[in-house]
């Protein structure tokens, strides 16, 4: 997939391009709805299906207190668009001077000028230009003033729910990771490198992959059965979200900061430093103070049992 960075960056002519703008984070069924409907049409004018997004999101840049947790920080969301069968994203750097721009402008000035768009696609609930002033109506009006077609695709609503990211972040809050599958159209993951850790699984005999913790959204605390996937090869496991309560406080006396710890079964390898991505597949339960670690294997190996039983 090529991936244009910046709108400056643009140096070759789209051809006969038919677009959709968002920031996509999710990139959940209702994204991929609107990337299908992009490929048919594009591929009808012979043209290109072009993704627009935008670097930073442009809540971090307008509200930076209430930016929320991404559910796919951008390298997860290139893959994801790749893998929904995308060629071209163009990456905008979103500023705040780029945040001043008109409705009329940002039509006139970036999708004429620089994209020569063909047509529009953009989903429900789509607002651009200064203060979000601009809306599906006001853009299919600018659009016909330069010969745009726009198309707007209808709320994607399953099992009484509508598709978006705001609801899929709720539920990945609350732990319900198998609802938050079936609007996502995949089980939620997390991507990230392996880093030492207390070693403490090693001595209970169920020795984890500790990962590097970013700013994406993680999953409610509490123990998940997951999949693995190293090296393009799939294992089934538990992960541990939170704080590990039966350790929550070190020799030194400092707090046990939050922590993404995954138990990989029939695992054996040296993955220090390797990238893993880990698939939420159900979550087991909360996270339990244990008086003994004793008591914590047992619980481990319980979790095992009903992971085995009812998921893998």
């Amino acid at each position: 997939m090529e991936i244009i960075f910046g709108i400056d960056h643009l140096n070759r002519l789209f051809v006969n391009p038919v677009i959709t703008l968002g920031n996509f984070d999710g990139v959940h069924l209702g994204h991929q709805k609107i990337f299908e409907r992009l490929k048919e049409e594009a591929l009808k004018i012979h043209g290109e299906a072009v993704v627009i997004t935008f670097e930073p999101h442009p809540r971090q840049v307008l509200s930076p207190k209430r930016y929320p947790p991404l559910l796919t920080p951008f390298r997860k969301k290139m893959m994801l668009i790749e893998n929904s069968g995308i060629e071209t994203v163009l990456c905008i750097e979103f500023s705040s001077a780029f945040a001043e721009m008109s409705p009329l402008e940002f039509v006139r000035n970036v999708l004429v000028e620089k994209v020569n768009a063909k047509k529009i696609i953009v989903g429900y609930n789509y607002h651009f230009g200064r203060g979000k002033s601009g809306d599906v109506e006001i853009l299919k009006n600018i659009c016909k003033l330069f010969n745009i077609g726009v198309e707007v695709m209808e709320a994607l609503t399953i099992e009484h729910t509508i598709v978006s990211s705001s609801k899929i972040r709720e539920l990945i809050r609350g732990g319900e990771v198998e609802k938050a599958s079936k609007l996502l159209g995949r089980d939620y993951p997390i991507i990230g490198r392996v880093v030492m850790g207390s070693k403490r699984g090693h001595t209970l005999g169920f020795p984890t992959a500790n990962f590097e913790i970013s700013d994406e959204l993680y999953p409610k605390t509490g123990v998940y059965a997951v999949e693995v996937i190293w090296n393009q090869q799939v294992f089934n496991g538990l992960a541990n979200v939170g704080l590990n309560p039966t350790f929550a406080t070190t020799q030194e006396g400092k707090k046990e900061r939050f922590s993404l710890e995954v138990y990989i079964l029939n695992f054996n390898q040296n993955i220090y430093g390797d990238e893993l991505q880990v698939n939420f597949k159900a979550r087991i339960r909360d996270e339990i103070r244990f008086d003994s670690p004793s008591d914590l294997i047992n619980q481990i190996q319980k979790d095992i049992r009903w992971a085995e039983e009812n998921v893998f």
